[in-house]
């Protein structure tokens, strides 16, 4: 055994809790099909006693008690229009929504949203495609169950998501505007910044980041301080497990989904707590649409899939631990990652005042690492009110951020052209960078932005923001 230093971890732990989980489902799957006949039987209007005091009681009590007790499979998008596989990897597919239109005949622009990696599945993002389908040729990346992936299909570790990225952009390039959702914006940063170092033909037109983590250094939350404090040991021990038998993935090592989903409860337990009684008492009074709504927030939140152990792994130490990206240390494949670089993609950081995740300043850290992106190519937006989720779905997303994010994309629609070999900037990899001060920032106008009149002639190295405000 092994003091973790709050609570004992047996050796063999790792392998076996896996195992364990996946016997427990097995063993309950009976008692589940039980609760679901009760259920059945006491909501049937044929059935005599389903009138009966109590009746509704029972049902209720079996239904919680078998969404409480069964593995949510992956949700399906159902945007009603049809989607396309256009991309295949072994650990990711590209989906495309609606028709498929010749070249000569496109008029809608094209956006590819990178999806998170963190545990669950790109239908989370359900709203943030729905939100562009009338405008735009929307593109999303479908991130694979790492469980299901047989282990001969090798490793996925930071270095291929970001090679998986810029194979992305080049497939889809070279008008093409691409939006990191949270997790992607470390890999998605490192990838524009690579292509814009190498004067890569196919740079994104644009790439916005929405509350993604660029440097956890400023305003830390629980999150950020929870990797800080455990270290790198502490999670390479105590959160990758190994794929049990029952799976095509047999034998990876990997980062389990329900463990993420259990980190993510226990942020906010009071509340999904709360949320599960009232459902219970929406359906002990009948009340259908109020216990729909429940089900299909909670059919999407519950259903998780696992990463790879590397992935994970690497993601905390470069991101969370190290800071790598904003001190300047980031490589890829033995190569600096130099923001710097970037002088052609247009870049829009999107945050939320209330994010318990992605604190302020975190994502907005990216205008600041790139100086040599002139003021007129970046953008900021900071969501009064909104909380992590709110930032990409729901009501103030389809009416203040979308359409912010449509306009921004919208004003950077020019090709994009190759820099001459003079005007590539000298990486400075290495050295690093302390934690970045606040950008100037101008405001928007009434006929749009409106940019600083002498801005050539302040300091060079002070990035210029367009920053545009949810109007109240």
């Amino acid at each position: 055994m092994k003091d973790s230093g709050d609570g004992v971890l047996f050796e063999g732990a790792h392998a076996l809790l896996y195992l364990t989980r996946d016997t427990c489902n097995l063993m309950l799957a009976p008692v589940r099909l039980a609760a679901d006949a009760v259920k059945l039987a006491c909501d049937n209007p044929f059935n005599p006693f389903a009138l009966a005091p109590g009746s509704r009681m029972m049902a209720a009590s079996c239904e919680m008690f078998e969404r409480a007790t069964r593995t949510y499979a992956k949700p399906v998008f159902d945007l009603g229009v049809p989607e396309r596989v256009v991309f295949e990897h072994p650990f990711c597919r590209v989906l495309a929504f609606g028709e498929a239109a010749p070249d000569a005949r496109r008029t809608k622009p094209k956006l590819l949203l990178v999806a998170p990696m963190s545990g669950h599945y790109a239908t989370l993002l359900r709203g943030t495609v729905e939100a562009f389908l009338d405008t735009h040729q929307v593109f999303i990346t479908d991130w694979l169950d790492a469980k299901d992936i047989p282990v001969s299909a090798g490793r996925f570790g930071l270095d291929d998501y970001v090679d998986l990225c810029i194979s992305l952009f080049s497939e889809l390039g070279p008008d093409l505007n691409v939006a990191a959702v949270c997790q992607p914006s470390v890999p998605v940063l490192a990838a524009v910044s690579r292509m814009e170092a190498e004067n890569h033909p196919r740079v994104p037109r644009t790439a916005t980041f929405i509350g993604g983590p660029i440097d956890t250094r400023v305003a830390p939350t629980a999150v950020n301080r929870l990797a800080e404090e455990r270290g790198f040991a502490w999670f390479e021990q105590h959160c990758i497990h190994t794929v049990p038998w029952s799976h095509a993935g047999q034998g990876r090592a990997v980062y389990p989904g329900f463990l993420q989903l259990g980190g993510f409860m226990s942020m906010n337990l009071d509340r999904h707590l709360s949320a599960h009684w009232d459902m219970f008492n929406h359906l002990v009074e009948g009340d259908g649409d109020s216990a729909t709504k429940h089900r299909a927030f909670y059919d999407e939140y519950l259903a998780v899939m696992d990463l790879t152990a590397e992935f994970y792994l690497e993601t905390i130490r470069t991101v969370f631990i190290d800071h790598a990206l904003p001190q300047g240390r980031m490589l890829h494949r033995g190569r600096p990652v130099d923001p710097s670089a970037i002088r052609r993609c247009a870049i829009m950081a999107v945050e939320g005042e209330k994010d318990d995740i992605t604190g302020v300043g975190q994502t907005r850290a990216v205008l600041d690492l790139t100086p040599n992106l002139v003021a007129g190519k970046k953008a900021y937006h900071l969501q009064p009110g909104a909380g992590h989720y709110g930032i990409f779905n729901g009501t103030r997303f389809r009416t203040e951020i979308a359409p912010k994010l449509a306009a921004f994309m919208a004003a950077h629609a020019r090709p994009i052209e190759r820099r001459k070999p003079a005007d590539r900037p000298i990486l400075i990899g290495g050295r690093a960078r302390p934690a970045p001060q606040r950008a100037s920032v101008s405001t928007v106008g009434p006929n749009g932005p409106r940019l600083p009149e002498k801005a050539a002639s302040k300091r060079p190295d002070r990035a210029e923001v367009i920053e545009l405000r949810a109007r109240s």
